[in-house]
């Protein structure tokens, strides 16, 4: 079984709200994508010894969050 069948999907009225500016059904999408901006925003970051730590960047996340907003705005129902 594939495993994206699991996720659910946005329902339509927290959509059109969000299109509508609505901040909580903006916030209610990029919530389900947060894993995934995370894993993508994840950078090696090296100490003072040289070893290696993930973390995530914080100024790539901002910026990964704020396209879907924008897009989400920009969207026609």
């Amino acid at each position: 079984m594939n495993q994206n069948n699991n996720r659910k999907l946005t329902a339509y009225p927290v959509i059109v709200a969000a299109t509508q500016g609505d901040i909580e059904a903006i916030h209610t999408i990029l919530n389900s994508y947060a894993g995934y901006i995370a894993v993508l925003a994840m950078r090696e970051v090296y100490d003072e010894y040289g070893n290696i730590h993930l973390c995530i960047d914080e100024e790539l996340r901002r910026r990964m969050e704020t396209k879907p907003i924008t897009r989400i705005l920009k969207f026609k129902v």
